[in-house]
C-alpha cells in the first residue's frame, strides 16, 4: 500500500513531467557531491532543473500520465533534467559538463513525448540554440533583399559617378 509521501512524490513528478518540453536521463554514479553542485548551478543556468527520485516512482508518474515507456533508461541511479522550454542549451551544458566529468553519463530521455536514446541527446546537444536558428534564418531571409537593394541602386550609383567625373573634369 501506497504511502502519503510516496504519492505525494509521485504528483511532484507527475508535475514536472507536464511542465517540461523534453526530459533527459543522465547516470551520475561517480560523481561528487560538489560536482553534482555544479551539475545543478550549470544545469540551472541553462534551463534546466536536475532532480532525483526513485526509478520506480518515475516509472508510475509515467504510467499514469500515459507517457511512453522509459522502463529500459531507468536502472540504476539516474538523475532527471526537466526542461520547460528549449531541450538545447540545457543539452548543451550537460554534454560541455560531460566532457569534463566522465563519471556522467547520458541515458536516453523524453522529448516531445517521444523517448530517446543517448545519442540523440548527444545530437540535440549539438544542434543550434534556437536563438540561432531564428538569426540564421533572418540572415537567409535578408540575403536576396541585400542583392536586390544592390541591384537596384547600381544605375543610381553609376550616374552619380559619372556626375561626379564630369564636374570634376569641367573643374580642371
Amino acid at each position: 500500500m501506497p504511502t502519503a509521501r510516496k504519492e505525494e512524490l509521485v504528483d511532484e513528478i507527475k508535475g514536472w513531467l507536464n511542465g517540461s518540453e523534453a526530459v533527459i536521463l543522465v547516470d551520475y554514479r561517480g560523481l561528487t557531491v560538489k560536482e553534482m553542485q555544479e551539475l545543478r548551478g550549470k544545469t540551472r543556468e541553462a534551463g534546466g532543473e536536475v532532480k532525483i527520485y526513485k526509478n520506480s516512482l518515475t516509472e508510475i508518474a509515467i504510467r499514469e500520465l500515459a507517457l511512453p515507456s522509459m522502463g529500459s533508461y531507468l536502472e540504476g541511479p539516474t538523475a532527471f533534467v526537466f526542461i520547460p522550454g528549449d531541450p538545447v542549451a540545457p543539452a548543451k551544458a550537460l554534454s560541455a559538463f560531460s566532457k569534463e566529468h566522465h563519471a556522467l553519463e547520458f541515458k536516453g530521455g523524453l522529448v516531445q513525448n517521444r523517448v530517446v536514446d543517448a545519442s540523440d541527446v548527444k545530437a540535440i546537444a549539438k544542434l543550434p540554440s534556437y536563438e540561432g536558428l531564428i538569426a540564421s534564418l533572418l540572415g537567409t531571409m535578408q540575403n536576396p533583399l541585400t542583392g536586390t537593394v544592390r541591384v537596384l541602386s547600381g544605375p543610381a550609383q553609376a550616374f552619380v559617378t559619372v556626375l561626379d567625373a564630369i564636374a570634376k573634369e569641367k573643374a580642371a
